[in-house]
């Protein structure tokens, strides 16, 4: 009995001493694995698929395509509150008066647009989720709230600057970073254009001066602000 166990203890490490058999294992428990993978989907009719829940949000928020400025498209790409009917406005008393200083990174955008979308901070470069704005002259400027809503975080960051952010219900949210003299505190009520605070810096941009970096959200996922403020 000893010696048959033997026989076949000699056999499974002469067999294992070879090099391809533990890539064949490896090959055999990764084929297993995707089709337990592939039932899994089949079973729920939901296949993966890496790109929809990165543009889902946007896709949410955008409305139908028209003229870019004329008050039908206006309204038409406005982002409504089922509440109260309210749009989503620029976070800025007059959109004229401040340029889009560094754009929202968008995946389908040119390789030129999507390099200056990217953040660089120190040595690390990622992609900016929101925009950038600053006035012509470089000077400061009221920063408003955007939409109705709570504040549920207002708060100074080492890199950020002081940062507000509002929850305006229905999932979206907005938030405002590189704030100066900020009037909100946590748990405030503001409605659609109070003052926040005002245009300021920040460690994470300070390349670009006195601004506001601004971001929008639809179920905690990014959207391009610009796909959905109202020209006003």
């Amino acid at each position: 009995m000893h010696g048959t166990q033997a026989v076949h203890t000699s056999s499974w490490r002469k067999l294992l001493s070879k090099k391809w058999v533990f890539p064949a294992l490896y090959m055999a428990a990764a084929a297993i694995i995707l089709t337990l993978v592939w039932v899994y989907q089949d079973l729920n009719h939901k296949p993966l698929d890496p790109n929809k829940d990165a543009t889902q949000a946007e896709q949410t928020m955008k409305q139908s395509n028209t003229t870019a400025g004329t008050a039908t498209g206006a309204k038409e790409e406005a982002v409504e509150v089922v509440a109260t009917n309210e749009t989503l406005g620029w976070p800025v008393a007059n959109a004229g008066d401040v340029d889009v200083v560094m754009p929202y990174y968008d995946e389908k955008a040119s390789k030129e647009e999507q390099a200056a979308a990217m953040v660089q901070y120190k040595q690390t470069f990622t992609p900016n989720v929101g925009i950038d704005l600053a006035r012509k002259d470089k000077q400061t400027f009221d920063v408003l709230a955007a939409m109705s809503g709570k504040v549920t975080r207002a708060e100074q960051h080492s890199t950020n600057g002081f940062v507000v952010e509002l929850d305006h219900g229905n999932g979206m949210k907005t938030v405002y970073q590189s704030l100066a003299d900020v009037k909100v505190k946590l748990g405030d009520t503001v409605k659609k254009g109070d003052a926040l605070a005002s245009a300021g810096r920040s460690e994470l941009e300070k390349e670009l001066g006195v601004h506001v970096h601004f971001e929008v959200y639809n179920e905690n996922k990014p959207v391009n602000p610009t796909s959905v403020l109202v020209k006003n």
